[in-house]
Formats: C-alpha cells, structure tokens, sequence
C-alpha cells in the first residue's frame, strides 16, 4: 500500500505490517484514504486531532448559513387602505431580513363568486413590495385560498 507521512511526503509503496510499525513508533494512526486506487493509499495522521478539527470546521460552515423562512401576510378580499399598508410594510421588512412572503387571501360564502377582487388585490400588494421582492410564485386560486410567493431581491 502506498503511505503518506504526517508532513504529506510520501514514503512510497510499502507493507501493512511497515507501515504500522512506523505509525505506532510515532504514535500516530495509520488512516486508509483511498481504498478503491490501486495500490491503496493510507496516511499516517492523529486521527482524534483529525476528526476534531473535521468537526470544528463542519461547525464553522453551519454557523455561517443563512436559513431562510417562508413568512406568511394574510389579507382580506375587501381590505382598507391602511391595513393594506401595514400589510405591505411588514411583508418589505420580512423581503428586507431577506426571508420569503407568503401572501393568502380566504374566500367566505358569496366570495368565491368574485376571484378577480382578489387577483386584483394579490397584483397591487405585489406592485406595493416590488421594490424589495420578485413574484416567485403568482396568483393562485388553490380551493377556498388564492396564494402567491414573493422571494427577496437578490443583493448585486
């Protein structure tokens, strides 16, 4: 098998047993890399050391991931002007933390006779946060509900 020391230099094609023998005389363990090459390859490294820092880096990387949340912004078939502002405002302060808005509205009763009152108020709060969103997904009219998606402007 060929051995890779614990500085990277390679110590060429040699036996299990040699191999071992040099690991344990420094301590260290002998770590298989590469089982499938011909000849395979192993490396003589502190594998306790190894795997800590193995795992402090996997840490490091999830630490610097962003989540990102689907928010959800609730409006009525016949909404005033002011709530649809306060509305809106919340829905560009959710795109603004740079999470996604799901926006719904719920026809009761008579409603469902009407769905265009609704795609017309789903395409006005769109205009009202197309400054910090793009419509990922439009209007919808999915049963009772009518759902659109608006994810956050990427950042150039």
């Amino acid at each position: 098998m060929r051995v890779i020391d614990s500085d990277g230099s390679q110590l060429g094609v040699i036996s299990l047993k040699d191999a071992l023998e040099k690991a344990y005389s420094r301590d260290l363990d002998l770590v298989l890399v590469a089982p499938s090459s011909t000849p395979p390859v192993c490396k003589i490294m502190d594998y306790g050391k190894y795997r800590f820092e193995q795992a402090k880096r996997e840490k490091e990387a999830k630490k610097n991931q962003k989540t990102i949340e689907i928010k959800e912004i609730r409006l009525g078939l016949s909404i005033d002007k002011h709530d649809f502002e306060t509305k809106g405002n919340h829905a560009n302060k959710f795109l603004k933390d740079g999470n996604k808005v799901k926006v719904s509205i719920r026809f009761r009763g008579r409603e469902m006779g009407h769905p265009e009152i609704g795609y017309d108020t789903m395409t006005r709060f769109a205009e009202y946060c197309a400054e910090f969103s793009n419509i990922e997904k439009p209007a919808k009219l999915e049963g009772r509900n009518m759902l659109m998606f608006l994810a956050p402007k990427s950042a150039k």
